[in-house]
């Protein structure tokens, strides 16, 4: 907490809480008492604070209490990375993820309830051992059903000395890349679908570096509160790093958004 008090003395206008399994702070044996969601009101309510973030969570451990912080707390961002590994209820087991697809579904639900216009993004895993077709259907479904905007996608390799390294009926490594490569090809249709859908929308973004064209324009690229990349077009020697400027968005592009200040 005192950290992030130094940081926006310093000026810094956006946070993010850096963890493994973030939202599982203050239940280890050396916490005092501190729920993140206290932690969460806490830095909430630092004065000059627009911004607060948290990576990564556990659907496992994302409390109701957290989730109902999306509604409560105007400075958390609408933007939450929520791994996933596999749309299988059964895959999930042998990964011992420690929740089914069940409780990821209404975990979504959940937030969505919170903030309708949650940014939902993921890890997923490809070819686990004895994944069949049906189960890594089951993977392309939840891209659908949760929406997600982006997610870090992979083939299952082996870890030495891990439970998964020494699972029976490995895929193929051709089997492994054919299916990521649908999972990845469904993944991109949502997320130019969901740059698409900002077009019009008015927001924040928080300017981070200019960026250089061949043109001359003054071209800034920064964040908005979901995490996507916005270039805002700004009249002639404004904007700085660090500042936050109002747009409307104009235009989507394959993986960024253009706009125009308001």
């Amino acid at each position: 907490l005192e950290e992030c008090r130094a940081w926006v003395a310093r000026g810094a206008g956006d946070i993010t809480l850096l963890g493994q399994n973030v939202n599982a702070f203050g239940r280890d044996k050396y916490g005092d008492g501190t729920s993140f969601p206290d932690l969460l009101r806490m830095v909430a309510g630092i004065p000059g604070l627009r911004r607060i973030r948290f990576v990564s969570a556990h659907p496992r451990d994302l409390s109701q209490e957290t989730i109902d912080l999306f509604a409560e707390l105007p400075q958390l961002c609408p933007r939450l990375h929520l791994p996933l590994q596999s749309g299988s209820t059964s895959m999930l087991a042998k990964m011992g993820r420690g929740y089914t697809m069940e409780r990821y579904l209404s975990v979504v639900q959940s937030l969505r309830q919170a903030r309708p216009d949650m940014a939902l993004t993921t890890d997923l895993i490809v070819g686990f051992p004895s994944e069949t077709e049906k189960e890594f259907d089951d993977t392309l479904r939840a891209i659908e059903s949760c929406g997600f905007m982006s997610s870090f996608s992979f083939c299952y390799s082996d870890r030495p000395g891990t439970r998964a390294s020494a699972m029976p009926f490995k895929i193929p490594r051709e089997v492994q890349l054919e299916r990521l490569s649908r999972l990845q090809a469904l993944q991109n249709e949502r997320a130019e679908a969901w740059l698409r859908s900002r077009v019009g929308m008015e927001t924040d973004v928080l300017l981070e570096s200019p960026s250089h064209r061949q043109d001359g324009a003054n071209l800034w690229q920064g964040r908005d509160p979901w995490g996507d990349s916005v270039n805002v077009l700004l009249p002639e020697g404004e904007g700085r790093a660090g500042q936050f400027v109002d747009v409307r968005i104009r235009a989507a592009r394959k993986h960024s958004l253009m706009a125009v200040p308001v």
